[in-house]
């Protein structure tokens, strides 16, 4: 796990603060899956009491980020193959939903750089960038997607944390190629959604996730929890 800066976690308070931060956390990397979290360490750090954090980490276990158990405590949850598979099952509905309906919309020249800046960043970044990078370009790219959809409830259903959880999981475990092919999918989807073709935007989504799947069936064990 890379090394904590407590000037990088977001101040505390209120128990949404709390889960916030660690959230944050796992998207910078200062949280690792399958990491059991200390209470006392986490009550001094973030300067809150042991009942706010325990609230905290139970609204993270609704979630999903986080799991509780009798007898490790709370730890950082990891994803099964299982898990993977249901929720790549779920994203890839509502991101072919989200592109079907943009293509539909009136793109405004701001939306139109909007999506093509998110692409080209995670894209010059891909491979090199850092895990907070990593995961906060990818998050760019379907931002500025949802925002030319203009559904209101996508961002809101979306399962976005989960899906941080996953990113963060599997980095370690890509190769560069894998990382670029992936990024890749992402300039199909943006070229599919800016031409205004609806079918050729869902086919670009439905070709994407398949190449996911086919990426993650690579990946050894190790990258994967247990059921």
């Amino acid at each position: 796990m890379a090394p904590h800066d407590e000037s990088d976690m977001p101040p505390s308070g209120t128990t949404e603060t709390v889960a916030e931060a660690i959230r944050h956390g796992i998207r910078t990397g200062q949280f690792a899956p399958g990491q059991h979290l200390v209470e006392v360490d986490l009550t001094r750090r973030l300067g809150i009491s042991r009942s706010s954090l325990r609230e905290a980490l139970r609204q993270l276990s609704g979630d999903g980020v986080v799991t509780m158990s009798r007898y490790r405590g709370a730890y950082i949850g990891t994803l099964s193959r299982k898990a993977v598979d249901d929720l790549l099952e779920v994203l890839e509905q509502l991101v072919a939903l989200a592109a079907a309906r943009a293509t539909r919309q009136t793109v405004s020249p701001e939306q139109r750089t909007q999506l093509r800046n998110a692409v080209d960043k995670a894209a010059r970044n891909r491979a090199s960038s850092g895990q907070a990078d990593y995961i906060a370009l990818r998050q760019g790219f379907y931002d500025a997607l949802f925002e030319i959809a203009g559904n209101r409830e996508l961002p809101r259903v979306m399962p976005l944390r989960r899906a941080d959880l996953f990113r963060a999981q599997i980095r370690s475990f890509q190769t560069a190629e894998q990382q670029d092919a992936h990024v890749t999918g992402y300039q199909f989807i943006a070229e599919a959604v800016l031409s205004g073709d609806g079918e050729a935007a869902r086919d670009a989504v439905l070709r994407h996730f398949a190449a996911t799947r086919a990426m993650l069936a690579d990946l050894p064990e190790a990258a994967f929890g247990q059921d």
